[in-house]
């Protein structure tokens, strides 16, 4: 088996600049080098080696965008290779002034529309009945992963933002946190008395830990730690909030990110603002925002169907 060929020095370069620049999240990184690695191979045969960025136009793209069709992806990530191709031409106009962006204005496939999984009101407060019963049974890990659901479902913030906390990003007294979001725009966020008391349970167990660690071991400057005392990494953060959202079921679509997309719907069914909510979660456009008010409708549709008498 052959080994893959090595990437463009000009997406590798890109790439750096996602992380080191542009602060995107390592999973979105993760999926532009693949797709631009999915492109590069195209290329190749496409056009033949070597090839200039300069030649690549917009029927190269369509051709791209077929190849991805043939091979089973989803409409969702084809139009995700295509925005990582825009994206990538457009740093190469700022860095190497190329003129031209084939990929600027082309139909994107329209994306099947998934609506994210929530959970409903009483699956929260079993999560949080669990979560407390383990607290306050527990030690360490469990008064940890505690504090992490309740920043989680308090706040809406992202995985990354959450692993990336630092204990001075958090005010106990005001009860708000300050968070890092893409391209490194700062943001607070209130955090609510529950989220405040599960971070004072955890401040202590967290100093009692460090404090049990061998000299000069452990990072103080982080705020979520694992057993070794040093920053728990996003995955780690995944493994906690899963161990609780199996209590739904092993084969549960229910995943970390899905405490996000219930802290927006519950604002929503609240009759929350949605700029209000589009500033919370971070989002630059407000059309991303607008993806949990059709969760609201379709969940009240659901309800008046299975409650209504002349619904059916």
């Amino acid at each position: 088996m052959s080994a893959e060929p090595a990437l463009r020095a000009e997406i590798e370069e890109f790439l750096i600049f996602l992380t080191k620049e542009r602060n995107d999240s390592p999973h979105t990184t993760r999926a532009y080098r693949r797709d631009l690695a999915a492109f590069q191979r195209f290329a190749d045969e496409y056009f033949g080696a070597p090839w200039e960025w300069g030649e690549v136009d917009r029927l190269a793209l369509r051709s791209f965008m077929g190849e991805l069709a043939r091979r089973g992806l989803a409409r969702r990530s084809i139009a995700r290779a295509v925005s990582a191709l825009r994206t990538l031409y457009r740093f190469l106009g700022s860095r190497y002034g190329l003129s031209v962006n084939p990929a600027r204005g082309l139909r994107l496939p329209k994306p099947e529309r998934r609506l994210p999984e929530i959970l409903d009101r009483a699956q929260v407060d079993e999560l949080f009945a669990l979560a407390e019963g383990a607290a306050s049974r527990g030690g360490f890990q469990e008064v940890r992963d505690l504090a992490i659901l309740e920043v989680f479902y308090g706040t809406g913030m992202r995985l990354a933002e959450l692993a990336g906390l630092d204990v001075r990003d958090v005010d106990l007294v005001a009860e708000q946190a300050k968070v890092r979001g893409k391209g490194r725009k700062e943001r607070i966020l209130p955090l609510g008395r529950a989220a405040g008391r599960a971070l004072r349970a955890y401040e202590g167990a967290r100093e009692a830990y460090l404090g049990g660690l061998a000299a000069g071991r452990g990072d103080r400057r982080a705020l979520f730690l694992g057993r070794s005392g040093a920053r728990l990494s996003p995955r780690g953060v995944q493994l906690a909030v899963r161990r609780y959202l199996r209590m739904f079921g092993e084969r549960s679509a229910l995943k970390v990110h899905s405490l996000r997309h219930t802290f927006a719907t519950h604002l929503l069914d609240a009759g929350a603002d949605l700029r209000a909510v589009q500033e919370l979660l971070g989002h630059r456009s407000l059309s991303t925002t607008q993806v949990y008010t059709h969760t609201s409708i379709e969940r009240l549709k659901r309800v008046y169907q299975a409650a209504h008498p002349r619904a059916k």
